[in-house]
């Protein structure tokens, strides 16, 4: 099985940083996401019934940064997006509960 690359918030800061095409992904809840978000990302809810339609919607050849609560929703989001045949997918390891960076609320 194919798995996202795993990255620490130290990383996943830098990665993101450094990639001006980086298309930052929240597969958390619109109430999680609502409280705070890391800038300029999206959301796309695992949880919703319409996941998996969203997310067939992108670019299989850019590369996405994946971060949910804990690390958990997102790897298995990264997981999907690589068995669909995107090339390109992180995810930050232990979630947005380990993120140092700037917030948005």
């Amino acid at each position: 099985m194919l798995n996202p690359v795993n990255l620490s918030a130290s990383e996943f800061a830098e990665k993101i940083k450094a990639d001006k095409a980086a298309i930052i992904i929240d597969v958390r809840t619109p109430q999680e996401y609502n409280i705070s978000h890391i800038p300029n990302s999206i959301l796309i809810d695992f949880y919703h019934h319409t996941f998996q339609s969203k997310i067939m919607e992108l670019d299989k050849k850019k590369t996405y940064y994946l971060y949910c609560r804990s690390g958990n929703r997102s790897f298995y989001a990264g997981n999907f997006m690589l068995k669909m045949g995107f090339e390109k997918v992180h995810h930050l390891e232990n979630g947005i509960i380990t993120w140092q960076g700037e917030i948005e609320v």
